[in-house]
Parts: structure tokens; sequence; C-alpha cells
């Protein structure tokens, strides 16, 4: 007997590999004859390479190979910016920047052979500071530019709004930036095949999309590049296509003509990964006495780090996403990404959401105190509904915002605690709101947003998916095999999803943008169906009656006309193979949502769902100290459908963990353009003896584009984290922080502030 899993609290099907130990990571990997390699990285922000003296290193017993820039491809990778070379060549851009690669016998002789590489440097002055490179000020990061993206919209009379608004407030917000923090840092293993082909396995979350950049950077076509995702061990954005390691690999494979293992330890990681893009972010709004935005200015100056990425595609998250989540005509954006001599900024979970919801939210919850209004009504009166058309063009199928404020806001007693008194001592509480809204896919990549997803029906009539929509954690492959499963009426046991390759797997763009369950969910149901398609023709065929009296149920095909006739999926795969011109049955499916890429203007609907969250939090001040606790906390997730409700809490509650991480502790500590906490040891991020009993709630809006009406689970969540918990300082002792992390000294410091108007 089988039984739809779908709504139901699923493990995820690849967790007992995991917690057994016998998942393959990339860095697990081994192959005969495999070397190991170690990158030189640079110790300046700025300088020149003057001379780069490799013999002591070659003369290592054990070392294979030592690369400079001079043995690497003459053409510059990039996202949209070509601009960075697998090794530097002449110039270094930021402390950290890869300057020689070296493969030997061992990690050990290669580390070794580290040490013996002699850089003779010219130190050039750094520019360190976004404001100042905007303005025209300082060394430029790239001799014939100093912004890296620029982008402006204006929609409807923003100036007469804001005449006639009742309250206008101006304010400026930071954010810094954030490292990932996964388990596993990147790794690749690379080698030649037998055919001279390069074969990798790597830690990623697009399969193509990193063997498109493989094969640019090393110029190799694309079929001389077979890419393997190996078992990944998180990547919330710092695994998708900015990170050099597997290019290092493949390049040293090349050269060595033998397997090469390149696995970051945690300093190298922290200097190679892409962080949070850290944001200034001056924000103007005009309300009305109720409360409702009649007008909104954004001013962006956002740090790019020394190479653009995807940075460019973050800014213009920040820039314009959150207009969307609330019923706004008259808006104006201008956004500025700048370069600086850091290490590159770019992909995080959120995708620049996190920034500008700290900012919108402090700000509503700022501008709802000065009208003596609740900020919950704030929310409430100005959230966009399901069938709206928000200010750029997104159509709105479905939303459940207003269902998730008031989740939140019931689990938390939002009413009770924003009354009670403040108790005596040094310890206040107080409770925050925010709200946010995301994307479930996105066609801004290019003019194509879809999936393939390709089933086997095995002669055992069990199941092999095949996609190339990556796993890391998330649980992908889990999704896959219960929406197969269900609509093939077998059970999840009987599905296994094969790891993306890209020789075998249909093209897909990977996880990225909250894009998988909605876009993929679809794909695979039409592939089941096709595989029904197939089935119930081999029945029709087999037991020579008309494919419409033919029905399947729980692994077999029967007869309307023939009762006593059933056969199971592997009897008629067998079938259908051995008979005269069989062949296997083994379908495609592909889904591509009818959105609009935005125009010049940035206006389109550029994804088939929107997601949408809302979280309260109540935090503990110690007025002696600064600190702030978290003590609770409840997010509540409007993710569609649940397809696997565990998955979704797990999601909602890890971001939740992500976001007062964020905000309270941890921030990455920069010393002349270095790194300066480059370890789990010294970057504090939240511990469980720091974090609450995380509670989450799901909301079902049923969205009528997504997969039995499920969209995007796994971003969202992380979006209210940082503002819910600054509106909840407020709440306590009555500063506002503005400046991310919610440090202990700053919170002292806009105390002692208070304290000495308050007596002026």
């Amino acid at each position: 007997m089988s039984a739809s899993t779908l709504g139901q609290p699923v493990p995820q099907v690849n967790a007992r590999s995991k917690v057994l130990g016998r998942a393959l990571y990339a860095g697990d990997i081994k192959i005969a004859g495999m070397l190991h390699g170690k990158v030189l990285r640079s110790l300046h922000p700025h300088a020149r390479i003057v001379r780069i003296d490799t013999t002591a290193a070659r003369a290592l017993p054990g070392v294979k190979a030592v690369l400079t820039g001079a043995d690497a491809p003459n053409t510059p990778w990039g996202v949209h910016h070509k601009e960075r070379y697998i090794l530097a060549k002449e110039v270094v851009r930021f402390a950290g920047e890869e300057i020689a690669a070296v493969a030997a016998v061992s990690e050990e002789i290669a580390r070794d052979a580290l040490d013996l590489i002699h850089v003779e440097y010219e130190v050039l002055p750094a520019q360190l500071d976004p404001q100042e490179a905007l303005a025209g000020r300082g060394p430029q990061v790239h001799a014939d530019r100093r912004v890296a993206h620029d982008m402006a919209f204006h929609r409807g009379d923003v100036d007469a709004a804001f005449a006639r608004a009742h309250l206008v407030l101006e304010a400026d917000y930071s954010t810094h930036a954030q490292y990932p923090g996964y388990l596993e840092p990147m790794a690749t293993v690379a080698a030649i095949d037998p055919m001279g082909r390069l074969e990798v396995w790597t830690s990623t979350q697009s399969a193509f999309l990193a063997r498109a950049r493989l094969a640019a950077a090393l110029e190799l076509p694309h079929s001389r590049v077979r890419l393997h995702q190996a078992t990944t061990g998180g990547g919330f954005g710092g695994k998708m296509i900015e990170d050099a390691n597997n290019l290092i690999a493949g390049l040293l494979a090349l050269h060595t003509q033998r397997p090469v293992r390149l696995v970051n330890n945690r300093l190298e990681d922290f200097q190679a990964c892409c962080s949070s893009v850290p944001e200034q972010i001056t924000l103007k709004i005009g309300m009305d006495r109720e409360g409702h935005i009649v007008a909104k200015e954004v001013r962006i100056v956002a740090d790019c780090g020394a190479y653009a990425g995807l940075a460019p595609e973050v800014m213009h998250v920040s820039a314009m996403r959150s207009d969307n989540m609330h019923r706004i005509e008259h808006v104006r954006c201008h956004a500025s990404l700048v370069y600086t001599h850091t290490p590159p900024h770019g992909a995080f979970r959120g995708f620049g959401g996190t920034q500008m919801q700290f900012a919108l939210n402090s700000h509503l919850d700022t501008m709802a105190n000065m009208l003596g209004l609740d900020p919950l009504e704030v929310h409430q009166c100005n959230a966009i509904r399901a069938g709206d058309v928000s200010v750029h063009g997104w159509k709105i199928g479905s939303t459940g915002l207003m269902e998730c404020l008031a989740q939140a806001t019931q689990a938390m007693h939002w009413a009770d605690k924003r009354q009670a008194p403040q108790r005596p001592g040094s310890k206040k509480r107080g409770v925050g709101v925010a709200a946010a809204m995301h994307v479930s896919g996105n066609r801004t990549i290019g003019n194509w947003d879809g999936s393939t997803v390709g089933i086997k029906v095995n002669e055992d009539g069990r199941v092999l998916i095949h996609s190339s929509e990556c796993d890391a954690g998330q649980g992908a492959m889990t999704m896959l095999s219960q929406v197969v499963a269900h609509e093939l009426d077998i059970p999840l046991a009987h599905v296994h999803v094969v790891p993306p390759d890209t020789d075998m797997s249909p093209y897909c763009i990977g996880s990225l943008a909250s894009r998988v369950t909605i876009v993929a969910g679809n794909a695979a149901i039409v592939a089941a169906r096709h595989a029904k398609d197939a089935l119930r023709n081999a029945a029709a065929h087999t037991l020579k009656v008309d494919v419409s009296d033919i029905e399947l149920a729980q692994g077999f095909a029967m007869a309307a006309s023939l009762p006593d006739k059933k056969l199971t999926y592997g009897e008629l795969v067998r079938a259908h193979i051995w008979r005269h011109g069989g062949e296997g049955i083994h379908v495609q499916g592909s889904w591509d949502a009818e959105t609009v890429m935005h125009d010049a203007q940035f206006y389109g609907n550029v994804a088939p769902a929107y997601s949408f969250a809302a979280q309260v939090v109540e935090v503990e001040v110690d007025t002696d100290t600064g600190q702030v606790k978290v003590l609770d906390s409840f997010v509540s997730d409007d993710c569609g459908k649940a397809l696997n409700p565990l998955a979704v809490h797990g999601q909602s509650n890890g971001a939740s963990a992500q976001a007062i991480g964020w905000t309270l502790y941890e921030q990455l500590q920069m010393e002349d353009g270095r790194i300066a906490n480059g370890e789990f040891s010294d970057y504090t991020m939240p511990s469980a003896d720091a974090l609450p009993l995380l509670q989450s709630g799901i909301v079902e809006s049923n969205d009528p584009n997504g997969p039995f009406g499920a969209k995007g689970a796994s971003e969202t969540a992380i979006l209210p984290g940082a503002p819910a918990i600054a509106n909840a300082v407020y709440h306590a002792v009555g500063v506002r922080i503005r400046d991310l992390p919610i440090t202990p000294e700053k919170v002292l410091a806009a105390l002692k502030e208070k304290q000495g108007a308050a007596h002026a």
C-alpha cells in the first residue's frame, strides 16, 4: 500500500547517509594518484606583484606543480563583469586574493611549499571606504571605473506625495557583511578522465552554472567539462558561482594531468567566500495620519569589494523588492555599488532583502510610534493583497502576509506584552514585529526561469529522478521524491534522486532565488504525468485494451474491462522492453513560468509566486551592560503549501538563527582591509545557549502557480529577524539602533545619549 507523503512531516531522503557518515562530500573523494592543492593568497589589500620566485617551492620533494598568474589563462572570469583572473596577474586587489597554487603528493608538502614561494610586492594605497570611493576620492580599484553598478527608478509623483504626507521621516541605516557559516568549507576534486576531459566533483548550488564558469575561465568547450555536485554541506548563497576553488583545482589538474583535491581550511574559506553585501541606506518615507505609506525614497551605497560577482543583483534586490510588499504608488530610488579593496561580497540567504528589510521595518516602527499607532496596524494597513499588481508590476497570486502577522503576534501575546509594565532593575523587556517578502523563482538571469526533470521507471517498478537542481541541505531531493511518489502513487522509498551530473542530468539553473520547489516541483509533476501516460500505453498494449480503459493505482495498472488482470509497474516496464521495437520508460518534463522579465525601468512580473513572512521577538536588554538577549521568537512563513512541514520548520528556524547571529553576534573584523577574525573561534556565531527555543508557524496561502499550491520556504524567514530585534530593543529601553550589529557598546552609548538629552 502506498500513501502520499505530501503535507506530512518527512525526514530528508538523504539524511540517513549523512548521519551515518556515508555521504560523500567533495573533500571525501579519493582517486588513485590524487594530488593535494593549496593556494597562496595576498597579504595586502592592494599591491603590485613585482616578482614571484617559485624556485624553492618547485624543488621541494613531492611538489608536482607551482602555478602563478603567468601559467593561468588570460581570460578573466566573473558573473556579468569579467574582471577577475584565476590567479592574480600583476596586481592584487584584496587581502586573500589568489596569487599562486601548488599541487603536491600530500597536503602537508603543499602547505610547506607555499612557505617557500617568495613574492615581492609594491604595496599601494587601498580604498576601504565606499563613500570616499563614490565621491571620487582615494585610489581606484579598477582603472576605468569606481562604480560596479548604478541603478535608479522613479514611479509616480514622489515629491507631490511627500508634500501631502502628514508625517515625513528620513534616517540613515547601515548593515554589515555576514559570512555564510556553512559546516563544509569549499572543496573540489578535479581530474582528467581517460578521454582527456576535465571531470570535477565540487560543492555547489548550481551544477550547470559552475560548469559554464569552469569552461569559460579555463578556455575549454562546455562538453569537455563534466561536473558532479558532491554532497553539499550547506551553501546559503555562498556556493553559487563566485568562489575560485573549483577553478584553481581544475587548473592544477589540467597542468599536472593528475587528480587534484583542493579543500579550503576555515581561514581560507573566510578569505575566499563572498560574504553578504554591506549597505548604507538612507530611507525617507511619508505617511498619512492612519499610517498609510504615501511616498518612499531610498538611497543606497553598497560595498562591492574588489570584484563584482553577484553583488549587483544583490543590490538590485535591496533597491526594489521590499516596495512590492506594500500598496504604494510613489517610489524613488538611486543605488550605487562601489568597488573597494576588500574581499568580494555577494550572494547570501535572503539575497539583499535582509539589508533593506532592516531599514524599512525599523523605519515603519519608528513612524508608528511617532503617530501613536501600534506597529502591527501599520503593517496591516499597508500590506499588499492577493490579486494586486505591485508598484513594480509584480502580480501577487497569493499572499499570507496578513495571516503571518496575525499568527506571529497571537503566538507571542503581542498586545499583552506591548502594554506590560517594565520590571524593576536593570533588565528591561520589549517586543518587536517585522514583516518581509521574497521571490519564488526569478526571471532575471535570462528570459528563462524553468526546470527539466527526467524520470526513468526501472524494471522493478522503482523510479529514478534526474535533475540538476542542487540539494545543499534544504531538501530538494526530498521534495522531488515526494512529488513524483505522489503522482505515481508509489512509496517514497521507491524513488531515488540521482545527484546532479552535467553529463547525465537535464539543464537546470540550480538552488537560488527560492526557486526549486515551485519550478522543479512543477517540472516533476509534468514528468510524472508523462511517465503515467507511458505506463498506461504500455498496459494497454500488454492487456490489448484501449488506453482509456487503464487505471493506475498503488504501483499497479488495471483495466476496468478485465478486473482480474493487474500488472505491476515493473512488469509493464519489462514487457515494454522485451518486445519487437521495445524500449525502456524514460521521460522528461519541463516547466517555465509565464513571468515577464523587467524592462529598462525595472518593471515586470519576474516571479511565478511571492512568499511572505512575519516575526515577533521578545528581548531583554541589560541597561548596566548593554547586552541584548533574545528571550523568545516566533516566525510565521507563508510557503503556499507545506509539502513537508518538517523541512519548512527546519528552514524557518535555521533562518531565524542566522538572523539573530547577524543582528547581535556576527561581524567580520577588518584591520587595514584584512579579515582579522577568520576562524569560528573568533567569528562569533550564535551557539545553542545564545538562542531561545525557536518557534515557527506555517501559513498556507495555496499559490495558483505552485505545485499543489507550494512556493519557496528557505529564505523569506531570515528577512524580518534583524528589524524585529531592533524594534524590540526600542520597545524595551527607548533607543533606536540603526547601525548593525546591535552590540552592547552601541546600546550603552545610545542609552547615555538618551539620558543626556533628557537632562539637557
